[in-house]
């Protein structure tokens, strides 16, 4: 039996989100009691000013050191309450009253381990990041088919999972990859509970978060850098850019941008698996 839900929400400069998102938060229609509970980064915006204007949040002091995400995960779950924790960035906005109730559902009624809900692209997505959302999220059976797929955006599990088994405080990209797939867990996808939540990457952000998540790959799945592959995935991920492109004509723009885009992201996987594996080699 739940007797509560604790909400996570973490922040740094999400301004432009971070009222949306506890205003719906705040608004959900839910057969268990929860409480939000918020750890702002040390937000040079407004974003923590924001935050302080809704006093039912408990609002957690950041930890001292860097951010790893882990390690904030970890401290969150930690000064919580509730039996079933839930997760939500700052900038996933909930689009109904039924979010929070979709997403625990799989664990009340003992169907799951940990449940990720449903992202759809802002109305200010890329063509290519919607293509992109729809599909990683969508019906859920493109997902199915890859080597593994799991989002902590928007999620929920058990408290006394997490605490028994923490995130890798160590890891810097797909902390929530690693932890899902650490071990063997009944992972649901709950495409009725729906946030708006996408982020048009700039070549440069684009870089990194493929760099990053190349090299939580060779920890996570063991990967070994193989550029022909890469190439491969990027070509083929063209091709479906262009279909998907041609299907809405009013894309077409991002048409010269596609092979760039997922060649940098494919370019960039391969080199943080390459440095990963290099720097194991060497240690």
């Amino acid at each position: 039996m739940c007797r509560l839900a604790s909400i996570l929400i973490r922040s740094r400069n999400d301004e432009a989100f971070i009222g949306r998102t506890l205003e719906a938060v705040m608004a959900q229609e839910c057969s268990v009691p929860f409480e939000v509970v918020s750890c702002d980064d040390a937000s040079s915006d407004r974003t923590s000013g924001i935050i302080r204007s809704f006093p039912q949040v408990v609002s957690l002091p950041r930890p001292e050191g860097e951010y790893r995400p882990g390690q904030r995960l970890n401290y969150m779950i930690r000064h919580c309450r509730g039996d079933i924790v839930v997760f939500n960035n700052a900038d996933a906005v909930p689009l109904d009253r039924h979010w929070l109730q979709e997403l625990i559902s799989p664990l009340l009624d003992g169907r799951a381990d940990v449940v990720y809900g449903n992202q759809l692209p802002r109305s200010d997505a890329a063509y290519l990041v919607r293509k992109d959302n729809l599909r990683a999220f969508g019906d859920g059976r493109e997902a199915a088919r890859w080597r593994f797929f799991f989002s902590l955006a928007t999620a929920a599990a058990r408290r006394a999972d997490l605490v028994e088994h923490p995130f890798d405080e160590d890891i810097r990209y797909s902390e929530d990859v690693e932890w899902a797939h650490r071990r063997p867990m009944r992972i649901v996808y709950a495409p009725a509970a729906r946030v708006e939540h996408s982020h048009n990457y700039t070549v440069p952000e684009l870089k990194k978060r493929f760099f990053g998540e190349g090299a939580a790959d060779a920890v996570i799945f063991g990967d070994r850098p193989d550029f022909v592959r890469e190439m491969i995935s990027a070509a083929l991920e063209t091709l479906r850019d262009v279909r998907f492109l041609l299907a809405h004509p009013a894309g077409l723009g991002e048409l010269p941008g596609a092979p760039v885009r997922r060649f940098v992201q494919r370019f960039y996987h391969w080199k943080g698996v390459r440095e990963h594996v290099r720097a194991g080699k060497s240690a």
